[in-house]
């Protein structure tokens, strides 16, 4: 399930009462007894508020929010202490980005507050993205308008490299960034010739230079637009092959950033697929067994494998679908909280 509330602890006792706290109020939530199984979690849910105990074994609490700026930029991060801490407190808040610190023991009502909070938080967050998403979106559907060849093309991609990305268990932040370096990895175009685009027969030697040029042109609309580096990576570096014979730089096997080898795959089959003027789309299966043929040259061997194993013979969702809206989700616990009656909210 999507916007997940997640307390951490290495006292079982607490990470119970938690649990009961909140299945009063009628929300459940995850546990974990350190960082390590913490940071798991994070590969299979969507966190929007982690509550995290200080000292525990292995990583402390505020290593561990530290570590989820990069790995979970979005979630809501609460830090708990047994004492008050100065110092501690000023770190959490400058270099961990936490929204509370608290000191145990806490009231029931502070830490359905707290919460509560923390959710209507990270769903402001996810509504001004999905604002931001649906201009990105859109640009992505301009471009292909250049190209009516390639109609839905960058959807799929993104769905394709989504399902591998899912497959991996890579967070839902890199996954979320990878849904938008695939819409927009050809967003580079914008600057090619419509001649070129729609030309109906394939690329002469000086049209093909002209067209490896969307990547350097890409790249440099990617920064402008404060684009995240993972996304970047794509739209720059999609047409790097694993044997080092691509462009723009000839990077070679892990050299290519992994976002860009799973979006790399994505493109090429959903391209194979496709009608173009010159030639008609290939069969599934057909398309299947070249892209097999690639792995270990253009394309890395293993992520290649778990694409052959997820792709789907039938209809493919929706990248809306694949990554769901988790500030509904958010929204729905939000409310379920602020339900509740004094009674529930007691000591």
């Amino acid at each position: 399930m999507a916007a997940e509330i997640l307390f951490v602890d290495d006292d079982k006792l607490i990470l119970r009462f938690s649990q009961d706290l909140f299945e009063s109020v009628g929300v459940s939530i995850l546990t974990a007894r350190n960082a390590d199984e913490a940071l798991e979690l994070f590969k299979e849910h969507e966190i929007a508020v982690v509550v995290s105990d200080n000292q525990m074994p292995g990583m402390t609490g505020l290593e561990f929010l530290s570590k989820l700026r990069a790995i979970s930029p979005d979630t809501v991060k609460v830090l708990i202490s047994a004492y008050v801490d100065l110092p501690t407190a000023l770190a959490a808040i400058n270099t961990s980005e936490v929204f509370r610190y608290i000191v145990k023991p806490w009231k029931n009502e502070e830490i359905l507050e707290v919460v509560k909070e923390g959710l209507r938080r990270y769903r402001m967050v996810h509504t001004m993205r999905r604002e931001d998403e649906s201009v990105l979106r859109s640009l992505a559907q301009t471009i292909e308008l250049k190209d009516p060849n390639t109609k839905g093309h960058c959807d799929r991609v993104a769905v394709y490299a989504l399902m591998i990305a899912d497959a991996m268990r890579l967070p839902k932040e890199t996954q979320r960034q990878i849904k938008y370096g695939s819409w927009l990895h050809d967003c580079g175009k914008i600057g090619v010739s419509e001649f070129i685009l729609n030309g109906p027969n394939e690329l002469s030697d000086d049209e093909f230079e002209t067209m490896k040029m969307h990547t350097h042109w890409g790249a440099d609309l990617a920064e402008k637009a404060h684009l995240s580096e993972v996304a970047r990576n794509i739209i720059q570096y999609h047409h790097e092959k694993y044997d080092g014979t691509g462009y723009p730089v000839g990077l070679a096997g892990e050299q290519i950033p992994l976002e860009t080898r799973i979006v790399s795959i994505a493109d090429i089959y959903d391209a194979l697929t496709m009608d173009r003027p010159y030639r008609k789309g290939y069969p599934h299966s057909e398309a299947r067994r070249m892209i097999r043929e690639l792995s270990g040259e253009a394309l890395d061997p293993e992520v290649v494998k778990i694409f052959l194993d997820i792709v789907p013979d039938g209809p493919l969702p929706s990248s809306e679908e694949l990554l769901p809206r988790n500030d509904l989700v958010a929204a729905e616990k939000e409310a379920t909280i602020s339900s509740m009656t004094d009674p529930a909210l007691s000591d």
